[in-house]
């Protein structure tokens, strides 16, 4: 029954997005095709995602979503949203650092940080710090499609010379309505007392469905939803992370980060060469996994040569490792898993496998990076794939590393139209960006299960809900903490006003007291 009513939901759906787009062309595009981005008009017809998007941000209500998608668009063509990048922003904003894409929530959302106290109020640059704003969200929107964000306001040291009203309202509108679904909160930190009636004017922008998204923290509750490893001392944490630019600081995968370790210099690699050779010779042959020294080779005889050396260890290699369940479907290789990749700490989960399958006539070169190169051993990390065939990476956890969903894996792959002659440094140094599939994978982390043999179903349901109900009740005393803090400082506030004002109180005592007193003085006889 519940599938049933499933395919219906879904039945539904396609339905909506259909007369989405049906509706939309007739009421908006037939009398102004200059109005929006011809680019966006185009994946607004292609793509699913998108209209379900917009769909489900309004509650399914087809009216309300065509005019969300109208006022989008029209944004995106008069910002030039689709050809932003960083020569049209001017340079000052990077350096600032006011604004960048770092680190991680507890969720595992990117965080989008604002550093107010850098912010300020110039009519004259208000256009470019939008543009600024939106090249950052079409970055991270094209980079990591579907993953929602968590905006971090840091106010700490932050004054009312730093308050952009109408600033605030576009970062606003923003997720608001240019894009969708792509809040997953709002967090205010250490905002001083004196902007709380600047603040109940954005819950008024935001929305019932978005005030929910806002979270105000001081500096010892914002770890509540982030962890210390990804926030400044400034605010109580360990991140060591300081803003620079260049290069831009949110790109996880960009050198130097190869595709199995970090990418040393000649010097180096030469010392450490023959450290490596002695390592590699001691080590057992799960950790032998170890990138070594990266050499010029030619492309097909080193695909031959590894694809001859890996058959007779192929099952061995994959021998207890779950096969992935579901595919992402690219035009080069369909990747499995879809989406992640799952670790745990159990001798076979400490090891997933990729799943790469050529869907082109023609041999395809694929290579897998990672943003945690020191914990993740991949094989074979580079290679190339037949048409019509498929091949096995397997991804094993280095030594006692522990997997975290923070880390990311990046598939990139390109046809080669020459057969594969070429070597593999020149080929990826030589392949235009615009060929190049890539497709990301998160990590999800399996969390421990107890099990005992003599447990029954009735007392497993027990232990469940006996974690559950510790779990509720440790949110619940972190709530509870967080509401004594708050009401502490409100409490110290109202102690020091009743002081200043019995002070003054006094002090007008004392004053009328002395004003009698000389008047006494004055009228008694010589």
């Amino acid at each position: 029954m519940a599938e049933v009513d499933q395919h219906e939901g879904e039945q539904d759906i396609e339905k909506k997005i259909e007369e989405t787009r049906q509706r939309f062309k007739n009421e908006f595009l037939q009398d102004s095709t200059e109005k929006y981005d011809s680019r966006d008009v185009e994946r607004l017809q292609s793509d699913d995602s998108l209209v379900e998007g917009y769909l489900t941000w309004r509650t399914n209500v087809v009216d309300d979503a065509i005019k969300m998608i109208d006022e989008s668009f029209q944004w995106r063509k008069e910002f030039g949203v689709n050809d932003l990048n960083e020569s049209i922003i001017p340079k000052w904003m990077f350096e600032t650092g006011a604004v960048y894409l770092h680190g991680y929530d507890k969720e595992g959302n990117k965080l989008f940080w604002f550093r107010v106290k850098l912010h300020v109020k110039d009519a004259k640059t208000l256009i470019d710090k939008k543009k600024y704003v939106a090249f950052w969200l079409e970055r991270y929107a094209k980079k990591e499609p579907g993953m929602p964000l968590t905006v971090v306001f840091d106010m700490t040291e932050s004054g009312l010379g730093n308050i952009d009203m109408e600033f605030v309202k576009y970062i606003i509108n923003c997720f608001k309505v240019y894009y969708p679904k792509f809040l997953s909160k709002m967090i205010i930190v250490d905002m001083p007392w004196i902007m709380n009636a600047a603040w109940k004017i954005v819950k008024s922008w935001l929305g019932p469905d978005a005030i929910s998204k806002l979270k105000f923290a001081s500096r010892s509750e914002v770890q509540s939803f982030i962890e210390a490893e990804y926030l400044p001392p400034s605010l109580g944490g360990t991140d060591p992370f300081r803003y620079s630019y260049p290069p831009l600081p949110d790109d996880d995968f960009q050198t130097p980060l190869c595709e199995n370790g970090p990418v040393l210099s000649e010097d180096d690699t030469e010392s450490k060469e023959e450290e490596t050779e002695v390592k590699d010779a001691l080590e057992s042959s799960y950790n032998s996994e170890v990138a070594v020294k990266p050499k010029k080779v030619n492309f097909l005889e080193d695909s031959l040569k590894s694809e001859d050396n890996d058959k007779g260890d192929a099952n061995t290699r994959t021998r207890g490792i779950k096969k992935p369940l579901t595919t992402f479907k690219g035009p080069l290789l369909d990747v499995s898993p879809a989406e992640e990749l799952s670790f745990g700490s159990g001798e076979t989960e400490k090891k997933s496998l990729i799943i790469l399958s050529n869907v082109t006539k023609n041999q395809v070169a694929f290579k897998v990076r990672t943003t945690a190169p020191e914990k993740y051993r991949v094989k074979p990390s580079s290679s190339c794939c037949e048409a019509g065939a498929s091949i096995d990476i397997v991804v094993s956890l280095h030594g006692g590393s522990q997997a975290s969903p923070q880390d990311r894996f990046l598939v990139m792959a390109a046809e080669m139209d020459n057969g594969g002659s070429q070597e593999l440094a020149q080929f990826w140094k030589e392949v235009p960006k615009t060929k190049v599939m890539e497709h990301r994978l998160r990590c999800h982390v399996l969390e421990k299960v107890k099990t005992k043999p003599t447990l029954n179903l009735f007392k497993e349901y027990s232990v469940e809900s006996e974690t559950n109900g510790q779990q509720e009740l440790n949110t619940t005393l972190m709530r509870v903490m967080a509401c004594s803090s708050r009401l502490e400082q409100k409490l110290n506030t109202c102690l020091w006003v009743q002081k200043v004002l019995i002070g003054l109180v006094l002090a007008l005592v004392m004053l009328n007291l002395l004003c009698l007193f000389q008047l006494g003085a004055s009228q008694q006889p010589s």
